[in-house]
C-alpha cells in the first residue's frame, strides 16, 4: 500500500514524475516562439477536468465544486506567449488538488489512516478545510461524504502536484538561466465579496489585489510598477489585504536569489458572472487590460534587472 512515510516531497527533487492514468499532463504550457522576457506566468486554479472518481466521491453537485475555480483565468492571460513569455496553467480543478499549497499540508480529519508526522497539519489553511486536498468548498460546505485513505493522497500529489510544480520549477530555471533573474506572476481571481471563511467575511472587495507577501517575495520596485500600471489603466489596486500570496508565491520569491514572485488576485465581478460562472461582457476589455500588463512587464522586468545590477 502507499505511504506518505519516509517520501521526498522536497519540489524538483526526482527524476521523472507521473502522470494522470491517461499519460496526458495535468497542466497545459504555452511557450513563445523565443522567450524575450525575464517573466513566468502561472495559473494555479483555473483548470476545469474533473476527475470522474472525485465527482463520485464527492457530495456536491460540479456546479458547487466550480465555485472554487479561479475561472477563466488561464485565458485572461492567454496572451503570455505572444509578448514573449510562457504560460503555465494547471488542468486539474482547485477542489480536487491545490498547487498553492505545500504537498503535505493536509488534514487529519479527512483520511482513515494516519499521516506522517511530517506532514503539516495545523497551518490556517488547514484549519480551514483548504489544504493540498480540500475538505470544503469555498462557501464552507464539505466536499466529501467519506474519509479518504493516504495513499490517494499519494496518488494525487504524484500524479497531479509534483509535475506542476516540477514544470513551474524548471520555467523558473530556464528563465533565470537565460536573463540572470526571474519574475513569477502567480494569476488568480477572488469572489467579489469576502466568503464567510474569510476576514472579510460579507464585504465588498477592491478591482486587484497584490501579494508580495508584505514585501519578502519580491523587489518592492516590481509591486510598486505593476500597481501603478494598473492604477493608470484605471483598475482600484490594493496590497496583501485580504490576500498577501499563498505558497506559490512565498515558497518561490526569494529577491536575494534574483526570484521575484507576485501574486495578483482579479475581482470575479470585473469579468463574470459569479452565480452562472459565465464570462460577462467585462471579459474581452479586461483581457485586452491584461494584455497590456504583460506587455509592461517587459520593461518592469528590465527595470527591476537595471536596480538589481547597481
Amino acid at each position: 500500500m502507499a505511504s506518505l512515510a519516509g517520501y521526498d516531497y522536497r519540489i524538483g527533487m526526482t527524476p521523472s514524475v507521473s502522470a494522470p492514468a491517461n499519460d496526458r499532463p495535468p497542466f497545459a504550457l504555452r511557450r513563445p516562439q523565443r522567450q524575450t522576457m525575464p517573466v513566468v506566468f502561472a495559473s494555479p486554479h483555473s483548470g476545469i477536468d474533473y476527475p470522474a472518481e472525485f465527482l463520485a466521491a464527492a457530495r456536491l453537485d460540479p456546479h458547487s465544486l466550480r465555485r472554487s475555480e479561479d475561472a477563466f483565468v488561464d485565458e485572461l492571460f492567454a496572451a503570455a506567449p505572444g509578448f514573449g513569455a510562457p504560460l503555465l496553467s494547471a488542468l486539474f480543478p482547485r477542489a480536487f488538488v491545490d498547487p498553492n499549497r505545500e504537498a503535505l499540508e493536509l488534514d487529519p480529519q479527512m483520511f482513515e489512516d494516519e499521516l506522517p508526522p511530517e506532514a503539516n497539519t495545523d497551518s490556517p489553511r488547514v484549519a480551514a478545510g483548504l489544504g493540498m486536498i480540500a475538505r470544503v468548498i469555498a462557501s464552507g460546505e464539505e466536499i466529501y461524504g467519506r474519509k479518504l485513505r493516504v495513499a490517494e493522497a499519494v496518488r494525487r500529489i504524484e500524479q497531479y502536484y509534483r509535475p506542476y510544480h516540477t514544470m513551474l520549477a524548471q520555467l523558473i530555471s530556464e528563465t533565470k538561466t537565460r536573463f540572470g533573474f526571474c519574475v513569477l506572476i502567480d494569476c488568480h481571481s477572488m469572489p467579489s465579496v469576502g466568503s464567510p471563511l474569510e476576514r472579510d467575511a460579507g464585504r465588498g472587495r477592491v478591482d486587484i489585489v497584490l501579494g508580495d507577501c508584505r514585501g519578502t517575495a519580491c523587489a518592492p520596485f516590481l509591486t510598486e510598477r505593476v500597481e501603478t500600471a494598473l492604477r493608470r489603466m484605471g483598475y482600484g489596486v490594493a496590497r496583501n489585504n485580504p490576500y498577501s500570496g499563498g505558497y506559490v508565491t512565498q515558497f518561490y520569491g526569494r529577491p536575494a536569489a534574483s526570484i521575484h514572485a507576485l501574486q495578483i488576485e482579479i475581482n470575479r465581478a470585473l469579468y463574470m458572472d459569479e452565480a452562472t460562472l459565465a464570462r460577462g461582457p467585462g471579459f474581452a476589455p479586461l483581457a485586452d487590460d491584461m494584455g497590456r500588463l504583460m506587455r509592461a512587464m517587459g520593461d518592469i522586468a528590465a527595470g527591476l534587472g537595471a536596480a538589481a545590477a547597481e
